[in-house]
């Protein structure tokens, strides 16, 4: 099981990585920098040297040849040394390349040219080695003149990097201690703002711990953040789909326990007339046979009304896949062709196909039970037409029976669960739940249902039930 991921790490994480690696990044380049800084401050102390040499330089003629001479002890540096943690050295090569005076061992000059310079003086920096040891370098190019004669002598003066690079160290050390209080600030304002900005997520949380389990009501949460408050809605519309689920499901329990308790009490009075002997076996067992197929009918119906209200539920949760309205309706008749027969009736069946965006089993229950609706309705010898059409935009399914059509009073009563439109004595009497499972699965694919009388002049001569359901638009491109 994965660790709970913290906000406050989150941000921490986000905000001081980010800052620590810049910090890194930087105190690099400071380095450079400090080391950069320290060697033009110290570079001044090397030129200084090799002009003070320069000073003492003399030419000679010895022999009629002219020759450079220098008298310089070590002691005249010991002035422009910083302290005894870093040493200078010298050399001084005359006009010829020989060596005058100095440490005869100090690598031997490179000859370049310094280029812009900010000396006025014919000067070239560069680091070395001596000794085992890292040196910089100054190379003084010094012109030197007498009455003998005039030459270039190339001058050299290197100091141990121990002083330059303690300095760097310690402006390097000063900054990042700057830098960690500065991550520390930094970390202190994360938390503490992390914490006041998700002050309204814990009293959410605490709001809705502290609710009893039969609460439902919205949550309010006045003067929440902008940021909260598509979550106090989120929650809002989950806790009113979870109240309709939940008052669907008492609304069918009550009315389960409600509709099944007759037919049951019925078939036990059946069962315990026809161990009396009270009636005929064989007539007890066709009253109980009856009995069994209505309670069997309603259990069904309404089984098919609580999966309605379950799709209705998922929503668009689920991808709905693409069904042929047509095959549908015409895989119904087929199913029901021994009741159209067994009534003599007088079957129309005209229909296209329909592609509408649903799941099977929805457009299957919806064409059963207008068509065995129907079928219940129309006399023996009756006449029957199934008609599906399609426009640009809709499929329209129309179930014409030749039955007594209904009352203006009853059109929208029939549509309630367990309204039949006949009272309860009359033989074709159903559980009234049909057309409730019908205008259910019409809501829920986006279309209407209605029901209209047919005839002329004040006489009845049918009932139209005519479904309309939105046609999958990409499937008719």
């Amino acid at each position: 099981m994965k660790a709970e991921r913290s906000l406050r790490r989150r941000l921490l994480l986000g905000i001081l990585l980010p800052v620590l690696g810049f910090v890194l990044v930087n105190a690099f380049s400071l380095y450079r920098q400090a080391l950069a800084a320290a060697d033009t401050a110290y570079d001044r102390t090397l030129l200084a040297s090799a002009k003070s040499i320069g000073e003492l330089l003399e030419v000679s003629d010895d022999g009629g040849v002219t020759q450079l001479k220098a008298i310089v002890p070590y002691s005249a540096l010991e002035a422009f040394e910083a302290d005894n943690r870093s040493r200078m050295y010298f050399r001084v090569t005359g006009f010829s390349g020989e060596m005058v005076s100095g440490f005869e061992d100090l690598p031997a000059a490179r000859r370049e040219l310094p280029v812009k310079s900010i000396y006025a003086a014919l000067v070239h920096f560069y680091d070395d080695d001596y000794l085992g040891q890292p040196v910089r370098m100054a190379v003084l190019l010094q012109p030197v003149a007498g009455v003998t004669g005039q030459g270039m002598a190339i001058i050299q003066v290197a100091e141990t990097l121990e002083l330059r690079r303690t300095l760097a160290r310690q402006l390097l050390i000063d900054t990042l201690w700057q830098q960690a209080a500065l991550i520390v600030l930094i970390a202190v304002v994360v938390v503490f703002v992390v914490q006041r900005a998700t002050r309204p997520v814990r009293e959410l949380s605490a709001r809705l711990r502290s609710r009893v389990e039969d609460d439902l009501s919205p949550v309010a949460m006045a003067g929440a953040p902008r940021e909260l408050q598509p979550v106090v809605d989120a929650t809002n519309a989950m806790l009113a789909r979870l109240g309709q689920l939940l008052e669907h499901q008492k609304r069918f329990v009550r009315d389960a326990s409600h509709q099944l308790r007759t037919p049951l009490a019925v078939l036990k009075t059946q069962v315990q007339s026809a161990r009396r002997g009270d009636i005929e076996p064989t007539l007890a067992l066709q009253e109980i046979d009856i009995t069994l197929q209505g309670a069997t009918d309603l259990a069904n119906q309404m089984l098919a009304l609580a999966k309605v209200e379950q799709l209705r539920q998922q929503g668009a949760r689920d991808v709905v896949p693409v069904t042929d309205w047509g095959a549908i309706v015409r895989a119904v008749a087929l199913d029901l062709s021994p009741l159209i027969a067994e009534a003599r009736l007088d079957f129309e069946l005209d229909v296209v196909a329909a592609p509408v965006r649903s799941h099977e089993w929805s457009l299957r229950e919806l064409t059963r039970n207008l068509l065995h609706n129907a079928i219940k309705h129309t006399p023996v010898e009756g006449r029957l037409a199934i008609r599906l059409v399609t426009d640009a935009r809709t499929a329209a399914l129309t179930v014409a029976d030749s039955g007594p059509g209904i009352a203006p009073g009853q059109r929208d009563r029939l549509f309630q669960p367990f309204s039949t439109g006949l009272s309860a004595g009359e033989p074709r009497a159903g559980s009234g739940l049909g057309l409730a499972i019908c205008r259910e699965i019409a809501q829920t694919l986006g279309g209407t249902i209605t029901l209209e009388n047919r005839g002329k002049g004040g006489r009845i001569n049918g009932l139209d039930a005519i479904v309309r359901l939105p046609l999958n638009q990409e499937s008719r491109t």
